[in-house]
């Protein structure tokens, strides 16, 4: 017999659930248009404290400063089109909804596991960051040397606890940490002018044949796209926050859209400020703390420029707790539906936050940086724990941002007849450039060998994730609401 409790659509099998299902993982409505600018350029903002400066020590200064030139016309392109899908499926799925509707159950899988991992692996980059700075400031101050995987469990541990409390003090505390970053890297910028020096900036010696502009030739803009990427990963988390939000569909678009220009002003004054003063872009390139240096070259190395250099920790802070949120939504949605166990999507009765997908996805963050940090036997290469983590971050981003893309491609084919609050002036053009600019950084990510285990070691994350789905979330599914939306809106399409 049937069990009139599942039905079957395509490959997939769905359980009809009860009130009490949906009642356990509830959300609250809370954010404004502030709220979510904060909240996509918090997540972003530590690209300028810490990361993107591994793009010196491999394209030198003109090879980063042309590949963030062409991450910024990436970025641009993702922004409006994600403007466009956020308000028209305005879901806590956010990548996921659009390409599940798009593309159906497998597209839309594959969709949400990028961004699981994009976002699972982000904090952990940012932890390291964290982790340098604090340690250097501390060292420097108290001349106590506190081991950085200490440093790591400390911050996780605080800023998952934020997360769990609320989505209010979740969203007050973004807004705070984000403006406070801003200002800080606004001193930064104020007071490194007078020293800037294009010696400084071209500081790196060029190989045979090669100017100090481009001191690794052409090449050295290719490896250079990942860590320009790093300037504006995670601006497209903010439809993660579409069930949270009080008018996704008027304020979605105004908070991507006003964040990535404001990203794309701290990248330009951040790239030139801080490569071009001293110690210049060759030491800068190798520095897990590229602001500790700037302040120290611009205040000194007294006891200033500590204090300066642990405010710039605000930086990695905003982007790691917002982050931190951005996981946890993905792993609910993705488990409310069905896709991964839906033990993870439960909430907390009050304060309605998926506690358990905020401490999971915790521990595997803070378990791949124990690992690629305490592996190099094992791995063979010395290449800084950060860059590795980074360069896996991307790896799952980019995958996203090519799923999105063609997401956005077919639903303006497939749903032409859909409520847009928003229509993207770029367009399908825009989206089909951001979608081939992403794909070539997916490419040029294998460039480097120092980094390739990383990425191996991602694509391994997807393979385990794709077999899951293909042996046991698939015959799991749930309609959830973005489950619902896409089935009835594919039926409309198919009759």
């Amino acid at each position: 017999m049937n069990d009139p409790g599942k039905h079957r659509v395509g490959s997939v099998e769905y359980h009809v659930a009860g009130g009490d299902y949906f009642a356990r993982r509830g959300l609250r409505r809370y954010a404004g248009v502030w709220s979510l600018w904060a909240l996509g350029v918090g997540a972003v903002i530590s690209g300028d404290f810490f990361g993107w400066n591994f793009g010196l020590g491999v394209g030198g200064f003109g090879g980063l400063a042309v590949a963030t030139a062409i991450i910024a016309v990436m970025y641009l392109g993702i922004c409006y089109s994600i403007a466009e899908m956020a308000p028209a499926l305005p879901h806590t799925g956010g990548a996921y909804s659009f390409g599940r509707t798009a593309m159906g159950p497998w597209g839309g899988f594959i969709t949400g596991l990028a961004e699981n991992a994009e976002y699972i692996l982000t904090p952990a980059v940012i932890v390291v960051g964290i982790g340098g700075y604090v340690g250097a400031v501390f060292n420097s101050v108290f001349g106590i040397e506190v081991p950085a995987p200490v440093w790591w469990l400390i911050f996780y541990t605080l800023f998952v606890g934020l997360n769990i409390v609320g989505v209010e003090a979740t969203f007050r505390f973004s807004v705070f940490v984000t403006v406070l970053a801003l200002a800080i890297l606004l001193v930064f910028w104020v007071g490194a002018i007078p020293h800037f020096s294009w010696d400084m900036a071209l500081n790196i010696e060029p190989g045979a044949g090669n100017s100090r502009f481009l001191p690794f030739g052409w090449i050295g803009i290719a490896q250079a796209l990942p860590f320009a990427i790093w300037f504006y990963l995670a601006i497209e988390q903010l439809p993660l926050a579409s069930e949270e939000s009080r008018d996704p569909k008027r304020d979605m678009p105004r908070a991507l859209l006003w964040g990535i220009l404001t990203l794309i002003v701290a990248s330009v004054l951040t790239l030139f400020l801080n490569a071009g003063i001293a110690p210049g872009s060759a030491e800068v390139g190798r520095s897990d703390e590229p602001l500790f240096l700037a302040f120290t070259t611009i205040f000194g190395s007294g006891v200033g420029a500590s204090f300066l250099a642990l405010a710039a920790v605000a930086g990695l802070v905003a982007s790691f707790h917002t982050i931190i949120y951005a996981y946890g939504r993905n792993i609910y949605s993705l488990s409310r539906s069905g896709y991964l166990p839906q033990w993870l999507s439960v909430t907390l009765p009050t304060r309605k936050t998926p506690y358990a997908a905020l401490i999971v996805g915790a521990v595997i963050g803070y378990c791949v940086a124990l690992l690629i940090e305490f592996g190099e036997d094992w791995f063979g290469s010395d290449a800084p724990v950060g860059a590795v983590l980074l360069n896996m971050a991307v790896f799952g981003a980019v995958i996203a941002y090519v799923m999105q893309m063609i997401a956005f491609v077919r639903l303006r084919n497939r749903f032409p007849a859909i409520e847009r609050p928003y229509v993207s002036p770029l367009g399908k053009a825009g989206a089909i450039a951001a979608g081939l600019i992403a794909l070539a950084t997916l490419c040029f990510l294998f460039l480097n060998p120092d980094y390739r285990l990383g990425v191996y070691g991602c694509a391994v994350w997807f393979a385990v994730g794709l077999f899951y789905f293909a042996v046991r979330g698939r015959k799991k599914l749930v309609y959830s609401p973005e489950e619902d939306f896409a089935v009835r809106h594919s039926q409309r399409s198919d009759d």
